[in-house]
């Protein structure tokens, strides 16, 4: 069989028309050798093209390249002030959120001792009172645990026998509190506790070995003149509540003393709301029979109406009591994760403060100006403390 080739040509040429010009695109044939079938009878019309033309032939651009990848991360231009803008946000978010926490720790801690001196007053059974301020507080943390809302711990026996002293004092301390509260006025209670750092670095140096600074040291001074010369001055004055308060502050400090020595493994992921909560439900099984033993069942709608009193009324402030109890020793202890000693410190000088304040206007209690410079005295020292604090002395050279 005599070979031959054949031309396939399929609309080989595109004519570009525009008003000014026409180009011709080259087509090269494909060309195929005699065992090839020939399609020239599917092919309409061949147009061929001068290898002189002027078009040179280019090829199509890529749609990927026209037209992007939706999906593919592409760089977009940022203005220089976003990044700048979006951490002042992020910082005046975190300055509202702290300030929030500061007025609900003052708040809960004015309502708290507004609430309690009225139960106190109304009945004098400071035992059960603190019992039910416990119990109350128990009841929240099973709820918190039981529904989730805060991590419930695994506890060792080990880590039970650590915490229990700590349970002791705590609750020895809110205790001694609230003997104090039920014997004299609202700000003298805590024109005394403000001697609080003086026990601090006293108990720090027996039982730590911790050296106070002279500036600390200073510090105590104006503390310990300014409590002295309010108590000298004070109407509501009674020796009962003054070592009752004194009392308060010892184990108090000791608490804070004994959370140093006591040392809590990192891993257990025991922080200061867990720890606290765990103190609570302690406090309640360690008081809670006490208060039978020393004061008998004394919150009975018999026995309360037998003494004259307005049942509704001591229940309720007895439950709002103990909820902003709980509630702003919570909050101090957000605030404390939030930010330094020092300036936890500070806080809870001015919320002593305000306290003060607070209670002396609610309850009208009349105040000298001598008693007044004299609180306004240890304050200041409080406050002085809390400064000093952190200066640490230079160790001595050889």
């Amino acid at each position: 069989m005599q070979s031959s080739s054949f031309t396939l040509s399929h609309n080989p040429s595109f004519s570009f028309q525009n008003p000014k010009q026409t180009h011709f695109i080259p087509f090269n044939p494909i060309r195929f050798s005699s065992n090839a079938v020939s399609f020239s009878s599917f092919t309409r019309q061949s147009w061929p093209l001068p290898l002189s033309s002027s078009f040179k032939f280019r090829p199509r651009p890529s749609l990927a390249t026209s037209f992007p990848d939706p999906f593919q991360p592409r760089a977009v231009s940022v203005p220089e002030n976003a990044e700048n803008s979006e951490d002042a946000s992020s910082s005046l978010v975190k300055t509202l959120q702290l300030g929030s926490l500061f007025g609900l720790w003052y708040l809960f801690n004015i309502y708290f001792n507004i609430y309690n001196k009225q139960v106190l007053k109304a009945a004098h059974f400071p035992v059960t009172v603190t019992a039910v301020q416990f119990a109350v507080g128990s009841v929240l943390v099973a709820f918190m645990w039981g529904f989730n809302l805060y991590k419930r711990p695994k506890l060792s026996g080990a880590q039970l026998a650590a915490i229990l002293p700590l349970a002791v004092v705590h609750t020895l301390g809110n205790l001694f509190t609230n003997m104090s509260l039920g014997k004299v006025a609202v700000s003298f209670t805590h024109t005394i506790k403000a001697m609080e750092p003086f026990f601090s670095v006293i108990l720090s140096a027996m039982f730590m070995g911790e050296r106070p600074t002279p500036w600390v040291v200073g510090s105590l001074v104006p503390i310990v003149g300014g409590v002295a010369l309010a108590s000298i001055t004070e109407a509501s004055f009674n020796w009962a509540g003054f070592w009752s308060a004194m009392a308060s502050n010892v184990t108090n400090q000791s608490r804070n003393v004994l959370s140093k020595k006591v040392m809590v493994k990192k891993e257990d992921s025991m922080d200061n709301i867990t720890l606290f909560s765990i103190i609570t439900v302690m406090s309640f099984f360690l008081l809670a029979p006490a208060a039978v033993f020393l004061e008998g069942v004394k919150f009975t709608p018999a026995y309360l109406e037998s003494a004259g009193l307005n049942v509704r009324q001591v229940y309720i402030r007895s439950l709002l009591a103990a909820l902003c109890f709980h509630a702003y020793q919570q909050v101090s202890y957000m605030i404390l994760q939030r930010v330094s000693p020092v300036t936890h410190s500070v806080g809870n000088c001015v919320k002593r403060v305000v306290v003060i304040v607070s209670s002396v206007i609610f309850f009208k209690t009349a105040v000298s100006p001598v008693n007044a410079f004299g609180t306004a005295i240890a304050l200041t020292g409080v406050f002085l403390y809390s400064r000093v604090k952190r200066i640490k002395s230079k160790p001595k050279t050889a």
